[in-house]
């Protein structure tokens, strides 16, 4: 159709669209100069938005939209959907990416044991790789830059005596690529993670029964190496029991202070108000649709005994020995209930309360919260722990090893734990830490765990939840789009990102997935040639994003946008023939 061929209606060219895939609707939307000159009318976008993307009409449009001709042109032209680039530097799978904070560098940890730095100028190159196999490391699982992006953590898998494997976390300098500190970390898939500029969090794990255990949090100095023996290098943070076999994983930081300007809120009743002072027109719709409140399921309790009509804890765990010495019980325990139910009776009086308020109540808070997965009734990480980390206890300096404690406050309490009812496989959180993001495979409605060694099975389908931090209810209804195919017992972690608009995965299936986080649809799936195990989108630049494969590659995708933009920007070679024949002519 030319340009200045003859027009045809709006409505005409609405119905082409419908029936037009993702590429001609872009090949039509950017080239046809008829379309883009008089298809402006908002009802005709409004209708080919919602039917084309499949978006239910209860969703309003995205708060920072201006019109539904140009929504509908961000979701299709700023994607991150092209590959551009293939990097296989490595030599075996690839399981983590994490940019730094600027976006200038980013780093990936691979089954070959090496953690590599690359550079993301124009076209990204390799700028650094560390070998940890010398320092008896296994492979590396996972990084993450400090918030000045002077240090990088490494975690990763440690062979010890008797081939025993554990975890260690390494901290690398950026600006000589040298090895400052190593702590080890038990389990290995504690991850680690960053508190502040200096200090990081590691754990340790300590057997108690044959299912029962306690997880100590410790928060390490990264420069344990060179401080002064006087100064404090590492503290104890918490000290948690763990039941049926059950321990902590995953550990991260979210930071309450950012949760009053939100890049973006999920709550279309909060969307609505937030926007009021400074409205949006719309002048293709009669008014605002408002999506009705979402149904929350039920705000899961912290897991805690009943007081057993205030009998005190020593009374009730003298009286559950006398039961058993005199087999009053009935039907009798095994072994393995025997050992929880002592457990449970044992730290019901050992334990320090949980903090009072504990959601956020001012912007200028200076709380943090440590995140991680856990669970109560089996091996299985099935809930996520959040603990409040108070301003006094994100440093090394003061008391050590629990010096400050009562001497019967033997454990320390969850301030609020959200049960998945699943198998939970990566988390991600948003840029303003205000929404948690979680992978999880379900186990089946109304499943009972009889034995924590033996979990439920789990869903080939994975789950994307969304809970909100200030809250601390789930917000929408579950993402399942991608798949996993590994029974319970070698279900791995697989790494999500969120950036302002959207939220990617790997999966198992051989592809990445982008999702938008406000219409909460899929927009793109990403090949590769064997399981996705993590994804990266850039800080500053959410059309560029990393996906990281088994296949041994990672690949860089931007947005048709940003490829055009940078194919623009490329000085286009000189016709050397042509110079050469003119000047044959002459």
């Amino acid at each position: 159709m030319a340009a200045g061929g003859p027009r045809l209606p709006d409505t005409v060219l609405f119905e082409i669209f419908l029936y037009l895939d993702h590429a001609d609707v872009l090949s039509v939307g950017l080239v046809c100069q008829q379309w883009r000159a008089v298809a402006r009318d908002e009802f005709l976008w409004k209708e080919l938005f919602y039917r084309y993307y499949r978006v239910s009409r209860d969703v309003p449009r995205h708060p920072a939209a201006v019109s539904w001709y140009d929504e509908f042109q961000r979701l299709y032209d700023t994607i991150p959907c092209v590959e551009v680039q293939a990097l296989k530097e490595h030599s075996d799978q690839v399981l983590h990416l994490s940019f730094s904070h600027s976006g200038c560098l980013f780093a990936s940890c691979s089954k070959d044991c090496t953690v590599k730095v690359w550079s993301n100028e124009l076209d990204i190159s390799l700028q650094h790789s560390s070998n940890m196999r010398p320092y008896n490391w296994s492979y590396t699982q996972f990084s993450q830059f400090n918030s000045d992006d002077s240090l990088l953590l490494v975690s990763g898998v440690f062979v010890g005596p008797h081939n025993s494997s554990s975890g260690e976390i390494a901290v690398i300098s950026m600006e000589n690529f040298t090895l400052l500190s190593r702590v080890r970390n038990k389990p290995y898939d504690v991850f680690g993670c960053w508190l502040n500029e200096t200090n990081l969090i590691s754990g340790n794990l300590h057997r108690i029964g044959r299912i029962t255990s306690c997880s100590v949090l410790w928060l390490n100095n990264a420069f344990q190496g060179i401080e002064s023996e006087n100064v404090n290098v590492v503290k104890r943070l918490f000290k948690i029991q763990n039941l049926n076999a059950s321990t902590i994983r995953t550990v991260m930081v979210a930071d309450c202070s950012r949760y009053d300007s939100p890049d973006l809120l999920l709550d279309y009743e909060e969307q609505l108000a937030a926007s009021s002072t400074c409205p949006v027109f719309d002048l293709g719709s009669d008014s605002e649709e408002e999506e009705a409140k979402p149904k929350q399921p039920p705000e899961p309790a912290v897991q805690e005994l009943p007081d057993a009509g205030g009998v005190p804890a020593e009374d009730g765990l003298q009286q559950f020995f006398d039961d058993i010495m005199g087999v009053h019980m009935r039907p009798a325990m095994t072994d393995t209930e025997l050992e929880t139910k002592v457990a449970e009776l044992f730290v019901r009086n050992r334990t320090k309360p949980p903090e009072p308020n504990l959601l956020p109540t001012d912007s200028s808070s200076k709380t943090k919260y440590l995140i991680f997965t856990t669970g109560c009734l089996t091996y299985s990480p099935h809930q996520i722990g959040i603990k409040r980390i108070l301003p006094h206890q994100m440093t090394t300096a003061g008391p050590v090893l629990g010096e400050e404690r009562r001497s019967d406050e033997f454990f320390d309490s969850l301030d609020h734990v959200i049960d998945i009812h699943g198998h939970i496989i990566g988390m991600g959180l948003s840029p303003d830490h205000r929404y948690l993001y979680v992978n999880s495979r379900a186990w089946p409605r109304d499943c009972v765990i009889s034995d924590p060694m033996q979990p439920p099975p789990i869903a080939e389908e994975i789950d994307l939840h969304v809970f909100d931090l200030k809250t601390m209810k789930e917000v929408k209804r579950a993402l399942r789009a991608h798949r996993a195919y590994t029974p319970n017992e070698e279900c791995f972690f697989i790494f999500l990102d969120v950036s302002r608009d959207f939220v990617a995965s790997g999966a198992e299936d051989r592809h990445g997935y982008i999702w938008d986080r406000h219409y909460n649809i899929c927009l793109a799936k990403l090949q590769h040639d064997n399981v996705v195990n993590s994804v990266a989108f850039s800080p500053v630049e959410q059309e560029l994003l990393l996906t990281a494969s088994d296949d041994t590659t990672i690949k860089v995708w931007r947005s048709p946008r940003a490829v055009r933009i940078r194919q623009a920007r490329r000085p286009r070679p000189r016709k050397l023939l042509f110079s050469w024949l003119m000047n044959q002519k002459s």
